[in-house]
């Protein structure tokens, strides 16, 4: 089954690509709106250029590992995103007391299905962050290491160790790594969806 990519997917290209100007057109068409409701609802122009450009890498992050289509349009999937990610940094600060003002408008099941799709994308990613850093240094330097050169042999040697070491203690490294991962209560969360 093709999946048509809804016109505005040139937003998620010019992502990939880091095209400023269709960037800009981005930044100039749809950020008042979210910079107009983060300020409605206890935050300020700081705080909103923040949440929007958390999204944006989030969903650069997305489209790059995942091969993410965009089949609804940008605007709504955007701002919903934005939205969301703001609420749950009011809940973290204890805002509780927040009147959210909210202008209901009417989301697809389409544009909820691709929002949620990017939340947990982002929840994986934050997830394998934070299960990164609970591994040894050897391993997060070997790790790393691969994750920015592709062949082994040239790891091997950027490290200083054998090519069958090397590769012996990746494979080590990404089980321990998946075992923390699985074993975390968060994984167990993300597998609910």
């Amino acid at each position: 089954m093709d999946i048509k990519p809804h016109d505005d997917h040139i937003y998620i290209e010019a992502l990939l690509k880091n095209d400023s100007k269709v960037l800009s057109t981005l930044y100039a068409k749809f950020s008042p709106k979210i910079v107009g409701y983060i300020k409605n609802n206890s935050g300020d122009e700081d705080a909103a250029q923040d949440i929007i450009q958390e999204t944006l890498v989030t969903i650069y992050h997305q489209a790059k590992e995942k091969k993410f289509i965009l089949t609804c349009p940008f605007d709504a999937y955007f701002f919903l995103l934005c939205k969301r990610r703001w609420l749950n940094e009011l809940k973290k600060r204890g805002n509780n007391r927040v009147t959210i003002i909210d202008d209901i408008t009417s989301i697809s099941e389409e544009q909820e299905q691709q929002v949620e799709e990017t939340e947990i994308f982002e929840q994986q990613h934050q997830l394998f962050e934070l299960k990164f850093k609970e591994l040894g240094e050897k391993c997060q330097e070997l790790l790393k290491a691969t994750f920015k050169i592709k062949s082994m042999e040239e790891v091997a040697d950027f490290l200083g160790v054998t090519y069958g070491y090397a590769r012996k203690k990746k494979s080590q490294c990404m089980g321990k790594l998946t075992q923390l991962v699985k074993n975390s209560n968060e994984f167990n969360q993300l597998k609910a969806y």
